[in-house]
């Protein structure tokens, strides 16, 4: 996956351009030379002049990169001075020691690309963010520390984390006030009274804040009750506060506890996020917009999340777990102002109006009239149907993707230092021993299960748990084989530790089950697959013939995984529809673009930016795990989120 996110840049003037930036300090558009953010008796001050913080989220990470000026564009037109991004330690440090800053993790080009606009940033580096990304932003490396405990003032977790902090700040220096940059305020950590009340810890992450000499001005933000806003606060630090409605009662309470600081809400929720087997959230463009105006009478600085949500490509989405584990879907909409693919959408035109009538009734921190920059939609194709004409089972092909590991226990992902994808768990049962059931304990989440190539059932963390009864005759053996996928880790709340695969073991019965061979798959390249030629088993199918024919046929068992290309004149956005398909996931020239679950809903088509095609021929592969009606994908211009 993370190899899939470093996108090519597809203009090498541009690349250039952002090498001779970091070098020099030069913009084509410049801002004042300093942007020092502080605060006095309720106001912000910009440069010693009052300033409102008039700011929209948008992640860098959920948006492809020769799209990062077209979103901020549209940012800056509904009337915005200030971007806010989240900034994720996972993609950033992906292997311990390993950092990562290029492609769709280039959080420079991004900065750059806002500050040419005449927009500031608002970083929040966390080290935890939660964002509903996987495992709030942490590195999956984590979780192999035996005994680690998080977010808290556990001294293993505080050096690893002290670690990506100083890295990314020294990385960050070209954008910080002291040398010019547009970068106005860091947020340390993120929502940590949620989690606990370990000032300590927030201390120790403040004094490396500080360490760094950024000159940006420091905040918390919280939930809006005063044991959030108590737990995660600092004191000394500006104190913001997150909701998604009734703003009056949020900001007295806040006025009550710190009435010497400015108002600021640093999440104003205008959407929400899905995950499968639930609706698609909505919320009225109207009512949106009549919060945000109650919020900008009160004279409060304010933060849209989300003003752009994108997309969680790849194994990125993270998961909830409250009566229940709940895995987010791979689109991130969240029902915002500017919809998945960059659209205006009726929210953004009342948000628009309302911040443009704030500016013309005294509020001045938003963009002169003048300087609204001219937008629009970006076009969208319809490629038709893609057949695909190449199929191979994955189990066939596990070579291509790991080498296979031996333990009397079953291990997990992080054991074997796999961070994203699926686990294959293999072990040989032997006679005699009546029928009895088939237990995972702690699995972590989903599991195929096949007995000699059969295919015996599903089981799953929360939901679905296929009863499985496995018996044998005296000599008799059979090959038992649990495909395990994780589906995202937890992102928020007290399961945050969230490990994957099977962590407990597999019983019969009460007797659990050993000598396993275990094979991680993560899916960052099917460059070893044997590909065979799908022509005559879809060919040669008749009418009649029952829809689960094609997955059925195809020689052998288990996952299938399916290629085929389309040719493109123009690249432009579109949405691939996997219908007649079950679950899993679709990468395009070799870029992850997530997963599908059509049964789960609610999203039935996945996001495809026209950035990651390619004039002429392209790739497209798919790892259905369940079920195939026919090997072809349909290429449409429009979404369907539920």
């Amino acid at each position: 996956m993370k190899n899939s996110l470093r996108l090519r840049k597809r203009k090498r003037g541009g690349a250039a351009k952002t090498k001779k930036h970091r070098e020099n300090g030069k913009e084509e558009k410049s801002m004042q030379t300093t942007t020092a953010l502080s605060w006095k008796d309720r106001q912000f001050f910009l440069n010693g002049k009052p300033f409102r913080i008039l700011s929209g989220a948008i992640h860098y990470f959920r948006v492809v990169p020769d799209y990062w000026e077209d979103r901020l564009k549209k940012l800056k037109a509904c009337g915005f001075n200030t971007v806010e991004t989240c900034v994720c330690w996972n993609l950033h440090e992906p292997a311990e020691g390993q950092f990562v800053f290029e492609g769709i993790a280039d959080l420079g080009r991004f900065i750059e690309t806002a500050r040419n606009l005449g927009l500031y940033v608002i970083l929040r580096p966390g080290p935890y963010i939660c964002t509903e990304w996987d495992f709030g932003g942490l590195p999956s490396w984590l979780l192999r520390e035996k005994g680690i405990r998080l977010r808290c003032c556990d001294p293993v977790f505080l050096e690893k984390a002290g670690n990506y902090l100083r890295r990314l700040f020294a990385y960050l220096r070209p954008y910080f006030p002291e040398n010019g940059g547009n970068v106005l305020a860091m947020q340390v950590e993120n929502e940590y009274g949620s989690y606990g009340n370990d000032q300590q810890y927030l201390q120790a992450l403040l004094r490396i804040f500080r360490e760094a000499e950024t000159g940006c001005l420091l905040f918390t933000s919280d939930g809006p009750t005063r044991q959030l806003l108590t737990g995660g606060s600092i004191r000394g630090l500006l104190s913001a506060v997150n909701f998604g409605s009734g703003p009056e009662g949020s900001f007295d309470l806040k006025e009550s506890m710190n009435p010497d600081q400015p108002l600021f809400c640093c999440e104003y929720w205008n959407g929400w996020f899905d995950h499968w087997y639930e609706k698609h959230h909505t919320r009225e463009a109207d009512d949106t917009a009549e919060v945000l105006r109650e919020i900008l009478q009160r004279g409060a600085s304010v933060n849209l999340y989300m003003f752009h949500g994108g997309t969680n490509f790849g194994f990125y989405n993270g998961a909830n777990h409250e009566d229940g584990y709940q895995p987010d879907v791979t689109s991130y909409d969240y029902n915002s102002p500017l919809n998945e693919n960059g659209d205006i959408t009726p929210k953004y035109e009342a948000i628009r109006d309302v911040m443009r009538t704030f500016a013309k009734t005294g509020g001045r921190e938003g963009p002169e009239r003048e300087d609204y920059p001219a937008v629009c939609n970006l076009p969208r194709r319809a490629y038709g149907t893609v057949s695909l004409t190449n199929a191979a089972r994955l189990f066939e092909n596990l070579p291509a993707f790991s080498n296979p590991f031996l333990s009397e226990y079953p291990l997990t992902m992080e054991e074997l230092g796999q961070d994203y994808g699926f686990l294959l768990y293999r072990t040989v049962l032997r006679g005699p021993f009546e029928e009895q059931e088939l237990f995972i304990d702690g699995l972590h989440d989903r599991a195929l299960i096949y007995l000699d190539g059969e295919f015996r059932g599903i089981k799953e963390r929360s939901r679905r748990d296929d009863r499985i009864r496995i018996g044998l005759k005296a000599g008799q053996e059979a090959k038992l084989e649990i495909l395990v996928e994780n589906m995202g880790r937890i992102n928020y709340g007290e399961q945050l530790k969230d490990e994957k695969g099977i962590l407990g073991g597999v019983r019969l019965g009460r007797q659990f089950q050993f000598g396993w061979e275990m094979v991680p798959v993560d899916c960052r390249s099917f460059s070893g697959v044997m590909w065979k030629d799908t022509a005559d088993i879809s060919g040669s199918r008749e009418k009649t013939i029952s829809e689960t024919a094609f997955f059925k046929a195809f020689p052998g068992y288990g996952p299938l995984m399916l290629r085929g290309s389309f040719h493109a004149d123009v690249c432009e956005d579109c949405f691939v529809r996997p219908e007649g398909f079950e679950k899993g996931i679709i990468l395009i020239n070799g870029f992850h673009l997530g997963r599908y679950y059509n049964s789960a809903g609610p999203q039935k088509t996945l996001y495809l930016p026209g950035p990651l095609l390619k004039k002429g021929e392209n790739e497209i592969l798919v790892l259905e795990l369940e079920h195939c009606e026919n090997p072809e994908l349909i290429l449409t211009d429009t979404a369907d989120l539920g």
